[in-house]
């Protein structure tokens, strides 16, 4: 918290993100290097070691963090990944708590997909 109490009341929290060093960054070199997107690792390395356990904590005790982090790795996101799209989103979060000046709402985080009835039916059936 002291490195992000230390920014800028008026910034927004994709510069929050990017000042933490957790926006995506492309590697691209003439007409044939087109690599994955990486994280820029290019801000505060200090918020992004703190942000590593609470992303560990949240996913594996907040329910609603954990269905975001499930919902990475079924969208084909390798394990590393999901943590850092928690710690990102976690990020903005924060942001969120101390510009509106409220508590943290996991359920604001990510909304838990609600299986529809039929859907419920037609596994039954199967």
């Amino acid at each position: 918290m002291g490195e992000l109490l230390l920014l800028p009341p008026n910034l927004s929290h994709r510069e929050w993100v990017k000042f933490a060093g957790l926006d995506p960054k492309a590697f691209e070199s003439g007409k044939s290097v087109h690599k994955k997107m990486r994280l820029s690792k290019a801000g505060n390395r200090h918020i992004r070691s703190a942000l590593y356990m609470p992303a560990l904590s949240a996913k594996q005790h907040d329910p609603h963090v954990r269905a975001y982090f499930q919902h990475l790795l079924d969208n084909g996101k390798k394990p590393l990944q999901a943590v850092c799209a928690v710690m990102r989103k976690l990020l903005h979060a924060i942001h969120g708590m101390l510009k509106h000046d409220q508590p943290f709402d996991n359920t604001r985080f990510y909304a838990i997909p609600v299986p529809n009835v039929a859907q419920l039916r037609n596994d039954e059936i199967c």
